[in-house]
């Protein structure tokens, strides 16, 4: 009734002016707030004064609030690291057959540049780039997860964990499989050309023609000297791909029933949660940073002529 519609308002802060509410909004996801010492914020909020203002009013050091879902009542913080793990284990899945395949296949492309191989291997990561993902999901959910199914034993959807019929969680790793494959063929392409083309400057260079001249082996002069210095590009761009993986694959979630951060915002988006898909969005945002600075201080570690200049 309208009683309990006004009492809903009033309790999410949706009968004050937007301006109040934006206000309010920012003031929770802070790390640093201006909070009243009261029953109501111990209950909402763990935090820790720093600086009195008034005699019950504080600067305080707290945990960021992102707030409860309209649809659970439940906490957004929760439901999203509820969410995380699944979506870390199909991002460092799908990362790491991205990174191995392509280095592999860029490498081996850049050792035989100018061949028939690598004319046919730069083919296979531009039609890699030009598919979209939720195609190549389809595609890859219709050919091996139904129409091979009875072959490789997949199936259509499903999540890292899934109830047995005793309602207990069992780890299904075999769920991981394609929509690892899907979410990194586009890596792999990017991944591929980058390191081709890394790898035929490298090669270029005096100080791999003074290994050769030293009389190194080819396999120590490629490996050692020429893809070690070239995994800088490579990994600008697989930081940047982790980061989007991280953030929430949206499709690939969505197509396999994958239980990750990308489906939970889709739902919520699907439901009008706005605490949930700004609290997503917020994750997203923070993953980003944090993977980028990761990014600048690996740089020193694989290539030392960065830290020095």
């Amino acid at each position: 009734d309208l009683t309990t519609l006004q009492n809903v308002n009033h309790e999410l802060g949706l009968d004050r002016p937007k301006s109040v509410q934006l206000t309010l909004y920012l003031n929770d996801i802070s790390p640093i707030s201006f909070l009243k010492d009261d029953s109501a914020n111990r209950k909402k909020y763990s935090y820790l004064k720093l600086f009195p203002i008034s005699s019950n009013h504080y600067i305080a050091l707290k945990k960021p609030y992102l707030r409860t879902s309209y649809q659970t009542s439940r906490p957004v913080a929760d439901m999203l690291m509820q969410a995380l793990p699944n979506t870390i284990v199909l991002a460092i899945a799908a990362m790491f057959f991205a990174l191995i395949t392509g280095i592999i296949i860029g490498a081996v492309s850049a050792v035989h540049h100018h061949s028939a191989l690598d004319h046919s291997l730069m083919l296979t990561s531009v039609l890699g780039i030009s598919v979209p993902s939720f195609f190549a999901a389809i595609i890859f959910q219709w050919i091996f997860a139904f129409v091979l199914a009875g072959i490789t034993g997949l199936k259509m959807t499903g999540s890292l964990y899934e109830p047995d019929l005793y309602g207990n969680d069992r780890l299904m790793l075999v769920n991981l499989i394609l929509p690892a494959i899907t979410l990194g063929i586009r890596p792999v392409a990017i991944i591929t050309q980058l390191t081709r083309s890394s790898m035929l400057d490298v090669m270029s260079q005096d100080y791999v023609r003074t290994a050769r001249a030293k009389g190194l082996s080819n396999n120590v002069v490629l490996f050692h000297h020429a893809l070690r210095n070239a995994l800088n590009p490579v990994l600008t761009a697989a930081s940047g791909w982790f980061a989007e993986m991280l953030a929430g694959s949206f499709f690939i979630e969505m197509i396999f029933g994958w239980n990750g951060i990308g489906k939970l915002t889709v739902d919520a988006l699907n439901k009008n949660d706005f605490p949930v898909v700004m609290g997503a969005v917020l994750f997203s945002a923070l993953i980003f940073v944090v993977i980028n600075l990761l990014t600048d201080i690996l740089y020193g570690v694989i290539d030392p002529r960065v830290s020095k200049s």
